[in-house]
């Protein structure tokens, strides 16, 4: 592994290894409050809109009170509606309302509203059972749970490969989470991800490593 790649790498979390869950202010923990905020966000961010725009909705949920699947559910469609324009997800918020609510009353008949239940090696088939979240929103959980699901780590998914290619690091999934320590590696898929979607921010990774 040359010096350069790791270079790289740590530029990478330096610039932009701040997980989307932390974005949104989630304090990723093994229970079911967090795990189903995350995925409400992965939700969010499935759709085509700006990242940051999903960020902010997710967040905005949560300030309403929306932090489980209880809650979720006994929202009113009109509220669930209002808390994702305030988030500025405008564009989908209607369907994405109805979506939230169907999914929260699937959470809680399944799963009792907790998502530890989903955990194991079907996870990504169950996750997608979820209205609204379909392979990319199930990449995007993984990504981020395997921050206390470490039997999923490293989950380096296609966009963070082609992040990873943007920048000149390996795409190899063992390879890229050997680069950092194990905590670290829901932070770099996080920046991979970034520098994916950010032609501009992976010339300055690039720039900024000497690359």
């Amino acid at each position: 592994m040359s010096k350069q790649t790791e270079k790289t790498a740590r530029v990478l979390l330096d610039r932009c290894g701040q997980t989307y869950a932390e974005q949104a202010g989630i304090r990723l923990r093994n229970t079911p409050g967090p795990l189903y905020r995350l995925l409400v966000l992965s939700h969010l961010l499935s759709a085509r809109i700006r990242a940051d725009i999903a960020v902010d909705a997710a967040r905005a949920l949560s300030e309403a009170g929306m932090r489980d699947a209880r809650r979720m559910c006994e929202a009113t469609w009109q509220q669930r509606v209002d808390a994702l324009g305030a988030g500025g997800y405008r564009r989908y918020d209607e369907r994405t309302a109805t979506q939230l609510g169907d999914g929260a009353r699937l959470a809680l008949d399944r799963y009792g509203g907790d998502l530890r239940r989903l955990r194991g090696p079907d996870a990504a088939r169950r996750l997608q059972e979820f209205p609204g979240i379909g392979p990319l929103g199930a990449d995007v959980f993984l990504r981020e749970a395997q921050a206390v699901w470490p039997e999923y780590a490293p989950y380096i998914d296609g966009k963070a490969r082609a992040g990873a290619e943007r920048v000149g690091l390996p795409r190899s999934p063992r390879t890229l989470g050997g680069l950092v320590g194990g905590g670290d590696v829901p932070r770099l898929t996080a920046g991979l991800v970034r520098v994916a979607l950010d032609k501009g921010l992976a010339q300055d990774v690039r720039a900024r490593a000497g690359a």
